[in-house]
């Protein structure tokens, strides 16, 4: 298997491949982006993936992509494809039941957690119409539990950098957890942030992927690089030593 840091399509997109194979195609996406068609219509992730992979393989119609998993807009990092039929279903099993597959994240957040590192077990409602998660100490009628493990990696003067491992995937989950225990990402207003970013972003990055490739069974890592504004940099350090 071969691991790519080229861009994928220019340095105007902002997208960034990862790792490609017969099977798998994992790129990282800039903020803003939008990883399948919406009711906005703006060209979503996959289509710029199925142009990648239609030109440079030289196919006569459409390239064939399966969506494995989301990240939400204003978040950057890791996306994962599947180029195959027999990839995906696999794909899709290994996230819904969170098996050989180990997802990290950092996130910067507006204060310092209550503990430089804990385990959080809330239960998350979603609201559809104003899509939102709100998290509760105890199962309520309609709930999902939701796990996540933090560390707290580094400080500025206002910021604090927190490196996430997901052990179940709920909608909004990150943003949601954090703001319950009074750490709101930076510029998630939806979340209690009190400012929003410039670029419309929030402070979320999808950061390292490990997976057991679904065919081949051989392990498989990638990480994407953090955002290149000066508080990502900063704040990143201690991780890149």
């Amino acid at each position: 298997m071969e691991n790519f840091s080229s861009p994928l399509l220019g340095e105007g997109l902002g997208v960034r491949l990862l790792y490609e194979d017969n099977h798998l195609i994992i790129v990282s996406k800039k903020a803003g982006d939008i990883v399948q068609g919406d009711k906005t219509g703006d060209v979503p992730l996959s289509d710029i993936v199925k142009a990648y992979l239609k030109d440079k393989y030289q196919k006569p119609g459409a390239a064939w992509l399966g969506v494995v998993h989301r990240l939400d807009r204003p978040v950057s990092g890791i996306v994962l494809f599947a180029k195959t039929s027999k990839a995906l279903p696999r794909l899709n099993k290994m996230f819904a039941e969170h098996q050989a597959v180990r997802k990290t994240y950092l996130a910067i957040v507006c204060n310092r957690p209550p503990q430089p590192e804990a385990t959080l077990t809330h239960w998350l409602t979603r609201n559809e119409r104003q899509n939102i998660a709100r998290a509760y100490e105890r199962e309520v009628p309609g709930s999902k539990q939701a796990v996540l493990h933090y560390r707290l990696v580094s400080g500025s003067d206002r910021y604090y950098l927190l490196e996430i491992e997901l052990q179940t995937g709920r909608h909004h989950q990150i943003r949601c957890q954090l703001a319950k225990i009074g750490c709101p990402i930076k510029g998630d207003l939806k979340y209690g942030a009190p400012r929003s970013n410039p670029d419309g972003s929030i402070s979320l990055h999808a950061w390292r992927l490990r997976l057991e490739h679904p065919v081949s069974h051989i392990p498989v890592e990638v990480e994407a690089p953090v955002p290149s504004d000066r508080l990502w940099q900063e704040i990143t350090k201690p991780l890149m030593r």
